[in-house]
């Protein structure tokens, strides 16, 4: 019995940690835990048998974002055969979509979560953990030819090209989102797009 229990505590945190992943990127760490645990299909009080805070649980959903971005990159080497080129331009493509901008939910942690990582406190795991997401996410779209080479992204080779791939994805991405019902929303995708692509 007790084995059974301690089963379904797994499967209710890992499906508060999903449920927070995807509303945090919606909408914003503010969600409230009793709109969150509800999402979740569980009790508010349930919250607490999980998690030591709402703090807490950003940590963990910041970590859970972040792992998710380094397997669908891993994912993506693989069905290109380790081709990080076209793994990388695919990824460009996919990224810089009006699929993605319209599904925030299931999107980049990147872009969905900086306000709200900048506004926490700078001892918080949730900003360490962030920064080393971006570190790792720009050393992946780093120039094949500048991987390895050189000092990178957080020690990650890679460095400058790599960063300024990733600040052109997420600006560009938070500009179409916030003037999406404008022109200007696809205007800004098409022209980022045609400078990641266009210049290599």
């Amino acid at each position: 019995m007790g084995r059974v229990s301690q089963a379904q505590a797994e499967e209710n945190r890992r499906r508060v940690v999903d449920t927070a992943s995807r509303l945090f990127r919606e909408q914003g760490t503010h969600v409230s835990v009793a709109d969150l645990m509800k999402a979740a299909g569980l009790t508010h009080g349930a919250f607490y048998k999980q998690f030591a805070s709402k703090e807490a649980l950003v940590d963990e959903v910041t970590a859970h974002a972040f792992d998710e971005i380094a397997r669908r990159n891993a994912a993506g080497l693989e069905r290109h055969d380790g081709q990080r080129d076209a793994a990388q331009r695919a990824l460009i493509d996919a990224y810089l979509s009006v699929e993605h901008r319209d599904n925030a939910a299931d999107g980049c942690p990147v872009a969905a979560l900086a306000t709200d990582i900048a506004r926490g406190p700078e001892g918080r795991e949730a900003r360490r953990t962030y920064a080393e997401g971006v570190a790792d996410f720009a050393a992946f779209l780093a120039p094949a030819e500048a991987v390895g080479g050189g000092e990178g992204v957080g020690g990650v080779g890679g460095g400058e090209r790599g960063l300024a791939r990733l600040c052109t994805l997420v600006g560009a991405l938070v500009l179409s989102r916030a003037t999406q019902g404008s022109p200007l929303s696809e205007e800004i995708l098409a022209a980022a797009h045609a400078a990641l692509t266009e210049a290599d």
